[in-house]
Order: C-alpha cells, then structure tokens, then sequence
C-alpha cells in the first residue's frame, strides 16, 4: 500500500485511574517527615532534575513554602549531570523550560557546574558534590521513580541515582558512566552510601507517576529509608506504567522525542531498543522499523537517543545541537543513541522508507501504530491489522475510524 491514502484508526487505551487529586495537599502531608531536619535560619537546596515530570511546579513550590514557614532559606539547584550542555547557564535554562525558576517558585536558582570532591571511603569511584549543596546546610531531593531507560535492578531511575547522577555534576556522571552499566547498576549504590554518610542529603520526595502521565503517589523520605523504601516504589511504577498495546510491530511513528519526554529522549522501555553495547535487548516489543518526526523545544537541542530510531525527519535534524547531543552521549558512553538514522526530507519520505525497510508486507496486514511520544500512550492510531488484534480486549477503546495519516503532500496530519 502507498503511503498516499493510508488511513489508521485512533484508539483509547484504559489504564487504572488513580491519580492524586490534591497534590499540595499530599506534599504538605507528607513533607512534615523532615521537619527535624530543617532548622531555623538553615539554607536548604532542593535537587531538581531534567525530566519532564507532571506536577513538578507545584510540588517545588509547596516544598519551598514548607521550608520558608520552618524560617529556613531554599534555593533551588539543577541535579544534572551533563544535561544542559553541562553549563550553568545551560542547565538553568533546562529548569526554566519546565517551569522552575526564581520567578515561578519565588527562591534563587544557584546553578553551577562546580563539585567539592567529599571523601571516597569505600566507593570504588570518587565521590562529589555540587559546591552550591555542599555549602548549604543539606539537600532535599525532589525526583520521579520509575524504570530506567539504561538499565534494570533494584535502583534505577529515583533518588538515589539523583543522589550522585544528579548532585554530582559532570564530574560524577563521567566518573559513573566510565564503568558502563556496571557503574549504574552497581557503584551508584556505593557512592550514595558514602555521600548519605557526609550528613549533607537530608531526604527526598519521591513522585510515582500512572500510566496517564498523572501523579499517582507522593512518597517523602528521609535519607535512611531511601535504599529500603525506593524499590518498592520502583515495582508501583513499574506495574503501572504504559506500554504500548500488542508487541509485533512492523512500523511505529513517534511524533516527537526529547528529553523532557525521557531522559533518552525515547524511553526504551515502550519501544523495546537499548541499544548499549554487552546489553540484552529486550525480548517485546519487537519493531522492525521506528520513525521519529520531530524534537521537542524542551530539549534545547540535545537529541540524545535519535540513534534509537531507524529514520528521523529533516525536520528534527535541524533542530539538534551536536553539542549538546554529543555531551550527554560521550558523558554515558553509550554512543550508539547519537548515530543518525536514514534523514527524510519530510514526514511522508520517512514513513515510506521505513515501511519498505520492513520488507514484504501483504498490502491491509501492516501492523502500524502511530503515537505522540512514548510517555503519553493513552490515545495513539493504528492500522487495520493490529486494531483487528485488539478487537477482543476490553482496556481498548475505538475513537475514531479511517483517519488520514498525512495532511497534504508532506506532513503527517495533526496528532
């Protein structure tokens, strides 16, 4: 079949629906636990990352209040490692695009790529410490705990890795990532553990998002239930997390990628690709062919994970900063996420290319699956085949039939 008149259908799918209906007041509930570790007159960091996280406004700034109304001073500090270009300014800006800054929260942003290297004990790696935390009076986290896009064990993607990922710098995350997965399966750990003995982490607030992107549990920690308490909150978000519905896949298009959207810019967890070196694929889903049409503005450029993909647009091959991209690659080392695929002059040229590179498909049978990006996987559009797949199941619902794929000559029609 021509790309010409290729029509999809777009589909619901149902997942439990249990998100927060009142986050400040589950922050505020919850946010008394480190009540103890906030003295009068004291500085306190609070740690934000890179991610795109539903609710991170209102969470900073109901943290931000707290600490003021305990008459202690916040600021706030990007937990970052190479991200932003690994520059100040570059990782400010990160912030901003999510929200966060002195004018949205109300607090200083002190963001500086600087480190104070701490004692090493006995973490086989050094360990540092954002100069802005170390000099403060300690550090709360404020993260989402989820699967990570790398690797998996008991700590991926939270607080702990944020612990030495984050409010290390570049300078630890090169020291990390030097070991491969190794390093952030198994030294993150360690090198948490000596940092939390410093005194400077005085806990976290651990956010667990549902399969619609919504927060679902607002968990706050003090430091020493971070190694019992984060993998439980780990397996809640694993369990609850989206997926895309059938597991054969012939052709996915990904509207956008970026690094508001994953920290891979295509989680790899939806898309079944790792593309690390000495790293089992995962076994489902399997994709013979993956399109991404476009970058985010949030990502300033850094397009990490395009490698990921098997054709991209020029659309979003203009759009990337090498630099950027190239920083966050080499700092990780896994530099198979910053090759450029086959570049299409527009949508329709890159559909049509990775359809073919699927090889012989019976013409009615593509199984095809169109969706916005790979965190929000409630409304996507598939092909005749795999809705015929899906007829049975009771989580998917039907939208809309026989929708165009393209608008006009060049460009996939609005989402």
């Amino acid at each position: 079949m021509t790309s010409e008149n290729f029509k999809l259908t777009k589909i619901k799918q149902h997942f439990s629906k249990n998100s927060l209906s009142d986050i400040k007041g589950e922050v505020n509930r919850e946010i008394v636990k480190l009540k103890p570790h906030i003295k009068p007159g004291s500085r306190i960091a609070l740690a934000v990352g890179s991610r795109g996280i539903k609710n991170l406004v209102t969470v900073v700034k109901e943290v931000a209040q707290y600490i003021i109304a305990q008459n202690a001073f916040p600021f706030i500090v990007p937990a970052m490692g190479s991200h932003g270009d690994a520059t100040a300014f570059g990782q400010q800006a990160v912030l901003e695009g999510y929200g966060i800054s002195e004018k949205t929260i109300g607090i200083p942003v002190l963001s500086s790529m600087e480190v104070v290297e701490m004692p090493q004990g006995e973490s086989p790696v050094p360990v540092y410490l954002d100069k802005n935390v170390f000099e403060s009076d300690g550090v709360i986290l404020i993260g989402r705990v989820k699967p990570h896009t790398d690797f998996h064990g008991r700590y991926e993607s939270g607080l702990v890795k944020m612990s030495v990922i984050g409010i290390g710098k570049e300078k630890q995350a090169s020291a990390i990532h030097e070991y491969g997965i190794y390093g952030l399966s198994t030294l993150i750990p360690l090198a948490a553990k000596q940092l939390y003995k410093s005194g400077k982490v005085l806990g976290g607030i651990a956010l667990v998002e549902n399969g619609y992107d919504d927060t679902m549990l607002v968990s706050v920690l003090t430091t020493d239930e971070f190694f019992e308490k984060e993998p439980v909150l780990l397996d809640i978000a694993r369990k609850n997390m989206a997926s895309l519905p059938v597991f054969d896949i012939d052709l996915l298009i990904i509207d956008k990628m970026g690094k508001d959207i994953s920290g891979v810019g295509i989680d790899t967890n939806i898309i079944g690709r790792m593309k690390i070196t000495g790293q089992k694929e995962p076994e489902r889903p399997f994709i013979k062919s993956i399109v991404v049409a476009d970058l985010t503005d949030e990502s300033h450029g850094n397009a990490i994970g395009l490698g990921l993909a098997d054709v991209i647009t020029r659309k979003l091959y203009d759009k990337i900063d090498f630099s950027s991209t190239y920083i966050n690659a080499i700092t990780s080392s896994f530099l198979e996420r910053a090759k450029i695929p086959v570049v299409a002059r527009n949508d329709r040229e890159a559909f049509d290319v990775a359809l073919r590179s699927c090889g012989y498909l019976i013409k009615g049978e593509e199984k095809i699956i169109r969706i916005k990006d790979t965190l929000h996987l409630d409304e996507l559009y598939v092909s005749r085949s795999v809705l015929d797949f899906l007829k049975n199941n009771p989580e998917i619902e039907s939208i809309v039939d026989n929708v165009n794929l393209f608008q006009g000559e060049k460009e996939f029609a609005p989402f």
